[in-house]
């Protein structure tokens, strides 16, 4: 979902600037932000940022507002660990944002398809961790596919809620002709994140943050 400004209730932007400013001040204070002085650490941000908003490019939409497309967020959770997750998504919703002219949705977009699926993927990750033990396909198939599935479908249900508490949509519609198409992507989310993690932590474990060779794979 990409909302667009005229689906913004009357008092609304403010609200979600309000929350999108002190979620700002939260990531100042705690992301380690000398992680981006390494050259590696930087290039891989930026370059999963600039695929990922490529990625975003290529949706589809339903009516204004409703668009589809997959989220790539519990891959960049995982990659960089929350806080620079938010920031990578920030950047790619920026930059969709500048060229809709859409701006006051952005704060909304980000809350929505940003903070939401990441927080989403990351329970997951924390539950999956502290319950389960070290292996690499627990990792692999719930961190990754488990994880990714439910982002998406946490963001398809915020995203059908909101549009109609807030009247952009009638629910009858949401529920035929949206919300229906949403969790069919959770599959191919699901299936699109398990397959890169996968390439990642076998040719590229550095790049991902939440693998430890040590954890997952040496020690069985």
């Amino acid at each position: 979902m990409n909302l667009v400004s005229s689906g913004i209730p009357n008092g609304g932007s403010a609200v979600s600037w309000l929350l999108l400013v002190g979620l700002f001040v939260l990531m100042w204070r705690k992301v380690a932000w000398r992680m981006l002085g390494n050259p590696a650490n930087l290039n891989s941000f930026l370059g999963a940022s600039v695929i990922l908003l490529g990625l975003w490019l290529v949706k589809a939409g339903v009516q204004p507002g409703l668009s589809l497309h997959l989220l790539g967020a519990t891959a960049l959770t995982l990659m960089f660990r929350p806080w620079f997750a938010i920031l990578a998504l920030a950047l790619v919703i920026a930059g969709l944002t500048l060229h809709s002219g859409q701006y006051a949705a952005y704060p909304a977009n980000l809350l929505l398809m940003g903070v939401l699926p990441v927080s989403v993927s990351w329970a997951v990750y924390r539950l999956v961790d502290r319950k389960l033990p070290n292996h690499f396909f627990i990792y692999i198939f719930l961190n990754c596919f488990l994880g990714a599935g439910l982002a998406i479908t946490s963001v398809g249900l915020a995203s059908t809620a909101y549009a109609a508490v807030t009247g952009a949509y009638s629910i009858g519609y949401l529920l035929e002709n949206y919300l229906p198409y949403y969790l069919l992507m959770a599959w191919a989310e699901s299936f699109a994140t398990g397959m890169i993690m996968t390439v990642l932590v076998v040719y590229r474990p550095e790049w991902v943050a939440t693998f430890d060779d040590q954890r997952y794979l040496q020690s069985k």
